[in-house]
């Protein structure tokens, strides 16, 4: 290694060191760093979206989890709570060297784990145009006892947050609600919602019970959502949709893209056992962005 970079990288280090020094003379406590995070991400663009969610402390920093979006970032905070920074260097683990790269391999139908009875997780937000893309794909593949529709979000102050705000958070605890306590009715509702997302005309065409959600969207949906979240955490999903099939993530595009032949295709590779309906032949165009009354639509590979 030249002497300049060496140089480069002791400066970069004793840096933080000064840093962390300085920082143990005017100490703030965890309670105090976890507002000055906040506030600090409430300045940006992103305010809304981003949440300080836990602190702790943490080699003589404090450790804020700030939750992006559903995607779980670890910040430092010098204990004086004046800086912020991420990936800290930790000096007692050897560094990783001739690390290299490779290319993400297409997974084939002999790739994917086999169940009995295969599951496939869509993790989506309702507002997201790529989330009801997907959402409108699995509501034409028969094989729904094997679909579950999970939603991505966080919690604050034991309410549900979500990417996109509060309209979003309340319809993904509407979903979820209704997917768990009136289940025979899920794929109704989201049929219907997912054309121009008209939530109050849609709990009227799929007969939802709405006192029976409305008890749900204020105690036990709470616990349902907790779930979900927290299966996104452990999957590391970060957006919308993300597909994982009997708990490991897989892509539709490996598969003939965001259509509902893919997702059968999905599924049934996933079984180890022939399943009622993957003989059908389903709609290999793409479906559809956002609220749209069409299946078919632009080719799409985004998410949210």
């Amino acid at each position: 290694m030249e002497k300049q970079k060496v140089w480069k990288i002791m400066t970069i280090v004793l840096g933080i060191l000064l840093i962390v020094s300085w920082a143990n003379l005017f100490g703030v406590s965890e309670t105090e760093a976890q507002t000055k995070v906040q506030d600090y991400l409430d300045s940006l663009p992103i305010a809304g979206s981003a949440i300080a969610e836990s602190v702790a402390k943490e080699h003589d920093l404090f450790k804020v989890d700030v939750n992006i979006q559903g995607e779980i970032i670890e910040t430092y905070v010098t204990k004086d709570g004046e800086i912020m920074f991420t990936s800290p260097i930790d000096l007692t683990v050897p560094p990783i060297t001739g690390a290299t790269t490779q290319e993400e391999v297409p997974k084939t139908c002999d790739d994917l784990t086999k169940q009995d009875e295969p599951l496939i997780e869509a993790f989506v937000v309702s507002y997201c145009p790529y989330g009801t893309q997907m959402q409108r794909i699995l509501a034409e593949v028969p094989l729904k006892d094997n679909i579950k529709v999970r939603y991505i979000g966080s919690m604050a102050d034991n309410q549900v947050t979500s990417m996109h705000g509060e309209q979003e958070a309340q319809e993904n605890l509407k979903q979820i609600c209704i997917r768990e306590e009136q289940s025979d009715k899920f794929w109704d509702y989201v049929s219907c919602f997912i054309k121009a997302g008209d939530s109050a005309s849609c709990l009227v065409e799929a007969s939802i019970d709405t006192s029976k959600l409305d008890n749900c969207m204020t105690s036990t949906g709470i616990d349902y959502a907790k779930e979900d979240f927290a299966l996104a955490n452990k999957y590391q999903v970060s957006g919308s949709p993300t597909l994982i099939l009997n708990g490991e993530r897989v892509s539709e595009f490996d598969f003939g893209g965001r259509n509902a032949e893919a997702l059968k295709t999905l599924i049934c590779c996933g079984s180890s056992k022939e399943l009622s309906g993957c003989s059908e032949t389903l709609e290999t165009a793409s479906a559809a962005t956002g609220f749209s009354v069409a299946y078919s639509g632009e080719t799409s590979s985004g998410s949210c």
